[in-house]
């Protein structure tokens, strides 16, 4: 089991994001006490869970109140005893532009330990961490799971079949842009339902995870919740399928 294999998870949960040109929608989509529950496949194997949490928060950054997001993420079965994981990742975000103040992950996997912070300055254009400071290229910069709500939160009514977006998030040591281009409309099989979504394709770097001409594909509701659905890719060795388990606390009825 390697340890990228949690990051690749996150990745598959939150990198749907879109541009900051699409506009938010004018009714929140997700509230406080939201929670969905994922599964990592490694084939026909399922080697990590994840949880995604919308919690209420007494924080202020700027006199400004936020939601705190949480997600924590464990291998499971065999995996797990070849290779424990236990990551927990925080984002405290701002109430109406859901933009990230504050982010940190607390990294357990095996015998390797690893604490990072990084304070967002957005209008400052940019990102304070302990593993130094960073320019940002625009006032909308995020982390991975801020990344996933506010990509949420877009306004997608006018979205055509091949269009592409970018968003910029901050990932250990720098900034990258992200390119996700839209695929159209499916249904979607899984475990709280047969949903109608919107596919996706974000781009993807080659490297020690993926294949050269790997394509990532992620499926979210067609509904007022946006929820990720499904996920999948192909890697060096087999493939990995996200599938969600659970869905409570939604804002809206789900599929609708």
């Amino acid at each position: 089991m390697k340890p990228q294999m949690i990051a690749l998870m996150l990745s598959l949960v939150s990198l749907f994001s879109y541009a900051q040109e699409l506009p938010l929608k004018k009714d929140p989509i997700f509230m406080e006490g939201e929670v969905l529950r994922y599964k990592l496949k490694y084939g026909f194997i399922t080697a990590a869970e994840a949880t995604i949490k919308v919690l209420g928060s007494d924080l202020k950054f700027d006199n400004k109140p936020t939601y705190r997001l949480v997600v924590d993420a464990q291998t499971s079965g065999t995996f797990d005893i070849f290779y424990k994981i236990r990551d927990h990742y925080d984002s405290y975000i701002d109430k109406t532009d859901l933009t990230p103040y504050f982010y940190q992950e607390n990294i357990r996997e095996a015998s390797y330990r690893r604490h990072d912070k990084a304070r967002f300055y957005q209008d400052s254009k940019k990102v304070v961490a302990n593993r130094g400071t960073f320019a940002t290229p625009t006032t909308q910069t995020f982390d991975l799971v801020s990344a996933y709500y506010f990509a949420r939160s877009l306004d997608m009514t006018n979205l055509k079949i091949g269009e592409k977006f970018k968003l910029n998030y901050f990932l250990g040591d720098e900034i990258s842009a992200l390119e996700i281009e839209y695929m159209g409309k499916e249904m979607v099989k899984s475990k709280i339902g047969n949903i109608r979504c919107l596919k996706f394709s974000p781009s993807i770097k080659p490297g020690r995870i993926f294949k050269k001409d790997s394509r990532l594909y992620l499926w979210i509701t067609d509904d007022g919740n946006r929820v990720p659905v499904k996920a999948e890719v192909e890697i060096l060795v087999g493939s990995v399928t996200m599938e969600i388990q659970s869905a409570a606390g939604l804002r809206y009825p789900i599929g609708k």
